[in-house]
């Protein structure tokens, strides 16, 4: 299948795990009858009836906590969180209670409850509905956190955080929703915390994840009209983060660019950094640099494109690190 939006593969890998385990259940505002926000779950209620695809009252800590009581009775439920700048009031329940419950209880219980959410700018949205919350959930122990940047990642991840039974966040760039892309629904899918070479390279490692991996491989193929070989990774899992793959790539290439949208400080780009100075140090031709979101809440959507690292930006930082 080709030319599948990113939106409908999401939409397609749900309603596989719907048919395939009648445990599996949605809930969250506005899923139902509307199909969401973005459509993601569009048709599923009427597929699937009221009682596997609940409509939630507008109550985030209540759909999560309802979740996590689903789950501890052998249920499978999967929140969708209408806009990441609400997930806060949910934290309590998602950081306290989801994450810790099976260390709590010695690994006697598990809560398989995956936590959708539509994340990042670029879409001009207003307050509260842009945020890039990942360091939050991939400092938080007992969560895995997935982020996919393509329909064949969006469809394969989410299958698998389904069936994973570790609570999984699940961050939709949403700005990609309605990006397409090939989708092969019988192809066997890649491991669920593993990074991936998308692009080949021999003297950079630009690597990304969600929204920035296409501008990451556009800007690979900018310097390579300069004569420049520039390999691009797609973390793809952020918690658990696959540093070996980046760490092997850095080996061979020297030099490493990491981007992502959430703001500089304590972002997921200086743990990344940290551990491959600290696994190819020796191997690094130059200080390691991070494009990223400035230290600042979201700006308006008139601003937006001045907080976010775009293509200039990202070919700014691999400039900054040939010049070593």
């Amino acid at each position: 299948m080709t030319g599948t939006a990113l939106a409908h593969a999401l939409n397609r890998g749900l309603r596989d795990a719907l048919a395939a385990d009648n445990k599996v259940l949605l809930l969250g505002e506005d899923i139902g009858r509307l199909g969401g926000v973005f459509r993601v779950t569009a048709e599923l209620q009427k597929d699937f009836g009221e009682s596997r695809v609940v409509d939630a009252p507008l109550g985030e800590a209540g759909i999560v906590g309802s979740a996590i009581g689903l789950a501890m009775a052998g249920y499978r439920p999967v929140c969708e969180i209408q806009f990441d700048g609400f997930t806060f009031p949910a934290m309590n329940q998602i950081v306290t209670q989801l994450a810790k419950y099976r260390h709590r209880s010695g690994g006697l219980v598990s809560l398989p409850v995956v936590i959708r959410i539509p994340v990042g700018g670029g879409i001009g949205a207003i307050e509260h509905h842009g945020e890039s919350p990942e360091a939050y959930f991939a400092h938080t122990a007992g969560l895995r956190v997935l982020s996919p940047s393509t329909a064949q990642d969006a469809y394969d991840l989410i299958g698998q955080a389904v069936r994973c039974d570790d609570p999984v966040v699940f961050l939709e760039p949403k700005r990609s929703y309605w990006r397409k892309g090939e989708l092969d629904t019988a192809a066997q899918p890649s491991a669920m915390d593993s990074a991936r070479v998308v692009r080949r390279g021999g003297d950079l490692t630009l690597v990304a994840y969600g929204a920035l991996v296409p501008i990451a491989l556009e800007a690979a193929e900018a310097l390579a009209e300069e004569g420049r070989d520039v390999e691009v990774v797609d973390l793809r899992s952020l918690s658990p983060v696959d540093d070996e793959t980046v760490v092997e790539s850095v080996r061979r290439t020297g030099r490493l660019v990491i981007a992502h949208e959430a703001s500089r400080t304590a972002g997921l780009g200086g743990e990344l950094a940290a551990r491959v100075q600290a696994a190819a140090f020796y191997s690094l031709e130059a200080p390691i640099v991070r494009v990223t979101g400035h230290d600042t809440p979201y700006p308006a959507a008139r601003l937006e494109a001045d907080w976010l690292p775009n293509l200039d930006r990202i070919l700014e930082g691999c400039d900054e690190s040939y010049a070593h």
